[in-house]
């Protein structure tokens, strides 16, 4: 299958993935073409400079428009990049979720969860880097990446996987470990099956016996699927805060 992600000079992603996150990055009208052209001009500046170091002034250039059209869309580079944040999440992350829907055990969802994430690093490394990147200028989109996780956290719980003193500190410790594994893959300085090595860290920290938790993270993985995102769920989401954690 193409690269949709090649046809809008992105760097390459995995076929479903890149289908996924064109798509959320908008389209319908006018004006929402126009606002998808700049943020996929806008990842393309920021994966080349970083998230701190891009300018307004370089994504208009990229997009083919001048700034004064980026600020008629966006009202300053924290917007575009919190626009950005949620396309992330709305494509790659939404994709990523609903790999496993079928998938009935909470500790096997997690598992599958945190191999996906790491072999975006190992595929796409360029846009690992890029999601940890955005993700660390923008809280919406940490907030957003929970989502799954989260989920799969409480059926764990809700079906006695998992053993935690508190899930604020549960997250903390899921997310802290995946992406210090993504930042670690995409770098190239993971050891082989570093997936299933974080898998099994993950569900352990989540209280799982070693035997088990190594048995469940070296499961087969279920295929990944393009993932459509719901419609108007990015425009839904914009300006809106990250949930709370309970």
């Amino acid at each position: 299958m193409d690269d949709p992600s090649r046809n809008a000079g992105l760097p390459p992603l995995p076929a479903p993935l890149a289908a996924a996150f064109v798509a959320a990055a908008g389209g319908g009208g006018k004006r929402e073409r126009t606002q998808a052209a700049l943020v996929l001009a806008a990842v393309n500046v920021f994966c080349a400079r970083g998230v701190a170091g891009a300018t307004v002034q370089e994504v208009a250039q990229v997009a083919g428009m001048t700034p004064a059209t980026v600020y008629n869309h966006f009202a300053s580079k924290e917007a575009l990049i919190e626009r950005v944040a949620l396309a992330l999440a709305e494509g790659l992350s939404r994709a990523i979720g609903s790999s496993h829907a079928g998938v009935e055990d909470g500790a096997e969802r997690m598992a599958i969860g945190q191999r996906r994430f790491l072999w975006l690093a190992a595929e796409a490394p360029a846009w690992a880097l890029l999601l940890l990147d955005v993700g660390r200028a923008n809280p919406t989109l940490g907030g957003l990446l929970q989502v799954y996780p989260l989920a799969d956290l409480r059926l764990g719980l809700k079906q006695k996987r998992f053993k935690v003193p508190n899930e604020a500190a549960a997250m903390d410790a899921i997310s802290g470990i995946c992406m210090t594994g993504m930042q670690t893959v995409a770098l190239g300085l993971a050891p082989p099956k570093h997936d299933i090595a974080i898998a099994t860290v993950v569900l352990r920290a989540l209280g799982m016996e070693a035997a088990e938790a190594a048995e469940v993270a070296k499961r087969p993985l279920p295929p990944l699927l393009t993932a459509e995102p719901e419609p108007g769920a990015a425009a839904a989401k914009r300006g809106r805060a990250p949930a709370r954690r309970s």
